[in-house]
């Protein structure tokens, strides 16, 4: 014979179960794209910027080196070790644009959607505002909030993506 007991635990687990509050889920992803069809969108909002005005600072050897292993790690499908050098960069350079939006797109891979985002929005607040890299970091954001099921604020940022193109000044 059971001890009253042991039927008592069970019938308390039950009861405590239902009175749980349900999980609230956000909005459902408005997106089945994968992280690797997010970067290659991105990629592809950026264009190749031809004819168009484009600022490129000066680089850093080391830096140069460190993103040079990111792009191997993530032709390998490692995202850490991509993501791992393009932070070790970003220790040396901080506020660089174009790393902060390389850190952006290895944070997709990851599926770090959150610091994605974040990631574009300092580096489009960082940057010159235009060009290509201006539509990458504003291509990102489209894609972040595609995931959060924020339609009207992935059409806002795919708006903001043709707003970054400005042509380059004529030369005669």
């Amino acid at each position: 014979m059971m001890s009253p007991f042991r039927l008592a635990v069970p019938a308390l687990v039950l009861l405590l179960s239902a009175c749980a509050t349900p999980v609230e889920r956000g909005p459902a992803p408005l997106t089945d794209a994968t992280p690797e069809q997010m970067v290659a969108a991105v990629e592809a909002a950026a264009g190749d910027g031809d004819g168009e005005l484009a600022v490129m600072p000066l680089r850093d050897p080391m830096v140069e080196d460190l993103r040079a292993q990111s792009r191997t790690a993530i032709a390998a499908r490692d995202y850490d070790a991509a993501a791992a050098a393009l932070d070790r960069a970003l220790d040396i350079i901080p506020d660089d644009p174009a790393l902060l939006q390389e850190r952006a797109e290895a944070a997709l891979l990851q599926r770090d959607f959150e610091r994605a985002g974040a990631l574009a929005e300092r580096a489009f607040a960082l940057g010159a505002q235009v060009g290509p890299l201006c539509r990458r970091h504003w291509a990102t954001i489209e894609q972040v909030r595609l995931v959060a099921g924020d339609a009207e604020g992935a059409a806002s940022a795919a708006r903001q993506v043709e707003g970054c193109r400005v042509a380059g000044p004529e030369r005669y």
